[in-house]
């Protein structure tokens, strides 16, 4: 059997640590200096995009060896491990999707049910199907408006409990619908099928999605600044389209979080193997194996405290509050951690999840 990839779980970790900058920055407050914002901001959409290509690394992983083996009995076993741990997922996001409307664990299941229809196609079908749901977004925007049942002030979306509301939200313009954010999960799993442990490919990985990367943004840049000539009203229209922000989920930001999730992923394996004996990895690597019990803990706990402190508040902090106390509590996570994993194989949340989806 071959050694765990520790590099995965440090990559886990630092998208969920960017998960709950972002998260915690809409939730309290984003006003105060340009420079935290833009330390903030930087996080935005990729986090989350690493946090579900991540997620296709792993059920990679998990039918990797039945697959070579063509063992069809230990597919189906898996398959089935899949489908429990998708519908657990997606009540867990729907249980407390009234006190954090930006939930990524609904959708989450969703994604996971996609690769279980496609497993044991080729890889190349996964690529392929997701640059499909990647491509065809855009001419659904043609036929329906992105913006209706959208209150963006409150995150409030009108009609989400009626079975219309519901699945438009699941699958067109909630905060990661399924066309096309299942794409990254479908690319993850492409990734997942490569052989990770050879340095060789890891580096390759990395610095061809870096490159990517870095042309799609400078692109990006160029044809917002050429194309808007300096006008304002022009260049916020234009950020829509060309940008790469992550509402609506167009192709640039599509491709843009698949190539920095890569180059993240890669860059996490290959610095992990190197120095996987120190302190920071060890603490990393233990924090991204409890990421679904920190992503939840985020939401009940990091934010809960602060409503419950001072609700009349929320929204309302510094931007300079809302870094400080993202950070404070990715530490804690850190720590308790690395303490848990001396007396536990699994996190808390985790050890939940098995125990009912085995």
């Amino acid at each position: 059997m071959k050694k765990r990839i520790i590099g995965i779980d440090v990559a886990r970790a630092f998208a969920v640590i960017g998960m709950v900058i972002v998260n915690f920055k809409v939730v309290f407050g984003e006003d105060g200096r340009s420079w935290v914002q833009s330390f903030a901001n930087i996080f935005e959409g990729k986090s989350a995009a690493t946090f579900v290509v991540l997620a296709g690394v792993g059920l990679a992983l998990m039918t990797n060896s039945a697959i070579k083996n063509d063992d069809h009995e230990k597919l189906k076993i898996i398959r089935n491990i899949i489908a429990k741990r998708a519908l657990f997922l997606f009540i867990i996001g729907i249980s407390y999707i009234a006190i954090w409307p930006a939930d990524i664990l609904h959708f989450y299941s969703v994604y996971m049910v996609i690769v279980i229809l496609l497993l044991r196609r080729k890889e190349n079908i996964f690529l392929t199907s997701g640059i499909v749901l990647i491509l065809i977004y855009p001419i659904l925007m043609m036929f329906w408006d992105y913006e209706i049942g959208w209150d963006f002030s409150t995150l409030d979306y009108q009609d989400f409990w009626t079975i219309k509301g519901f699945i438009k939200n699941l699958f067109f313009n909630g905060f990661h619908p399924v066309i096309p954010w299942a794409a990254f999960m479908l690319f993850g799993y492409w990734l997942g099928k490569q052989d990770l442990h050879n340095e060789k490919v890891v580096k390759k990985i990395f610095w061809i999605s870096f490159f990517i990367f870095v042309l799609i943004q400078y692109s990006s840049y160029l044809a917002i600044s050429f194309l808007s000539e300096g006008d304002q009203e022009t260049t916020k229209e234009l950020v829509e389209v060309v940008g790469t922000d992550p509402m609506p989920p167009l192709p640039i930001y599509m491709f843009t979080g698949i190539t920095i999730a890569f180059t993240i992923i890669s860059a996490c394996i290959w610095i992990a193997r190197r120095y996987e004996n120190t302190i920071i990895i060890n603490g990393l690597n233990k924090t991204g194996q409890l990421a679904l019990t920190f992503y939840v803990a985020h939401v009940i706990i990091g934010m809960g405290i602060v409503e419950i402190l001072n609700p009349s508040k929320m929204g309302k902090y510094s931007i300079e509050f809302s870094v400080v106390y993202a950070l404070v509590f990715s530490l804690f996570c850190i720590l308790f951690a690395i303490i848990w994993r001396k007396y536990k194989k699994s996190g808390p949340l985790e050890w939940v999840m098995r125990k009912l989806t085995a």
